[in-house]
């Protein structure tokens, strides 16, 4: 049990947190991948003075071309707009996982700027490490003028549910001018103007061994520099605190260990994939022991998005679903004591064919973190994450915070007992030989560390 020196010490953390005021009138939640898809246009087509759009991928794909072009759109009927976009370096130059190689969404970007030759639109490529593997650009938040429109999610037709499928997230939409230009100048200072940084939209620029040294440097620096916020705001009002981080020890990973033990009644955590940090778990058994309620929603191994069905031809990447189940089975194991309880609530997101990328936690009725960090291991330690912290002492975002609690719920199954979830001599063939063997070289444990 944590002593009262150890609970003031995370109270502590949380209380010194540069915080921005923010009005509940401009706070938006919105509540499907088709709403975000539909704000998220129609801000852009809005927009006066900026619009800044960071993902992981901008996808060539119709959700991906709609919104390319509306940016072009934009900025072709208002040549005055500062219109930029940052991908990942590595993403953007290659396939899907498991596809057959063809046009990149690079190549994409070039054919565009080709077709609006009169128009200077940047799509820079953010190499965050040398590989692909050992880190991405993780960073989400769209800028549009005064306002974020913050969700986990890339751009492509699943997750703006562009067709019959969607991968569900959570979607924010915040207008604070304060909070825009926080982002919105760290982007332009540390990505933008950093050395290692090349245009996508230009047919000419470095091949990644070519600058190797640059995004080392790149890299290195990163772990230095976080949103610039002055505080403004006293701890008895709605506020929200920007954060960013790269690395084990940055200032986003010390907000996440110290948010989790402040809950008084309840910690509400989503994740994707169920590979928690070793230092997160070791949280969630804390607050347990404490008699606190803690509640996990996680999506069911069939609503991830590298799940494979058993009719379709299996590829490596197919095991990864079937290792995070693992996790989860080997968890609760050790806690089944409290799913007996009740105090410990483990829910499996499943809608159909459909996928689920939610991520973020809930303290009591006070604190949500609002993020992209997957809270695993790679997370972690690799790639580049942030966050938005919302402060909300006076409860004045309840209704919405419930309304979007229970309609991520609407499509879970609780667990009552870890041999709900299949063990390994449950899965197809092929998978149970794949995870066997990874297990007798070990090679699952490097899995979970960059996956």
């Amino acid at each position: 049990m944590l002593s009262k020196f150890k609970r003031n010490k995370h109270q502590q953390h949380l209380a010194q947190l540069p915080k921005l005021s923010q009005s509940v009138a401009d706070v938006t939640m919105l509540y499907t991948s088709a709403d975000f898809r539909s704000t998220l246009l129609k801000k852009i087509a809005q927009a006066t003075q900026r619009i800044c759009i960071v993902a992981l991928y901008l996808e060539n794909d119709d959700g991906g071309r709609d919104v390319l072009t509306a940016l072009y759109e934009a900025k072709q009927a208002r040549p005055e707009l500062d219109v930029s976009v940052f991908v990942d370096w590595h993403r953007a130059q290659r396939g899907r996982i498991g596809v057959a190689k063809g046009a990149t969404n690079a190549d994409w970007y070039c054919e565009m700027a080709s077709r609006y030759p009169a128009i200077s639109l940047p799509i820079y490529g953010i190499p965050v490490n040398t590989r692909e593997a050992l880190g991405v650009l993780h960073l989400k938040g769209f800028i549009i003028d005064d306002a974020v429109l913050y969700s986990g999610a890339s751009i492509n037709d699943v997750y703006l549910h562009q067709h019959d499928k969607y991968r569900y997230d959570r979607y924010q939409l915040i207008r604070n001018p304060k909070l825009a230009d926080a982002m919105f100048v760290w982007i332009e200072h540390h990505l933008k103007n950093a050395e290692a940084v090349h245009r996508l939209d230009q047919h000419e620029r470095p091949k990644s061994p070519e600058i190797k040294n640059e995004t080392r440097q790149f890299r290195q620096d990163l772990r230095g520099f976080d949103y610039q916020v002055q505080n403004e705001s006293g701890n008895e009002e709605l506020a929200v605190t920007p954060l960013v981080g790269l690395g084990k020890r940055s200032l986003l990973n010390k907000t996440i260990y110290h948010l989790m033990p402040c809950a008084e009644q309840k910690l509400i955590l989503c994740t994707p994939y169920f590979n928690l940090p070793a230092i997160l778990v070791r949280n969630i058994i804390g607050l347990l022991r404490q008699g606190k309620q803690v509640e996990i929603i996680v999506g069911d191994k069939t609503a991830n998005d590298f799940y494979i069905p058993p009719d379709q031809p299996f590829k490596i990447i197919g095991a990864l679903p079937y290792l995070y189940e693992i996790n989860l089975r080997r968890f609760l194991s050790r806690l089944q004591y409290y799913l007996n309880s009740g105090q410990l609530t483990v829910r499996l997101w499943k809608d159909g064919e459909n996928s689920y990328h939610l991520k973020g936690m809930w303290v009591d009725n006070e604190w949500m973190l609002i993020t992209g960090n997957n809270l695993n291991p790679r997370a972690w330690r690799l790639d580049l994450e942030n966050a938005i912290l919302i402060h909300d002492p006076l409860e004045q975002l309840t209704e919405q915070r419930e309304h979007e609690l229970a309609l991520i719920r609407r499509h879970t199954t609780t667990v009552k007992h870890f041999r709900d979830l299949e063990s390994i001599a449950d899965y197809p063939v092929k998978v149970r030989k794949l995870i066997r063997r990874l297990r007798r070289i070990r090679i699952d444990r490097l899995i979970s560390r960059i996956l």
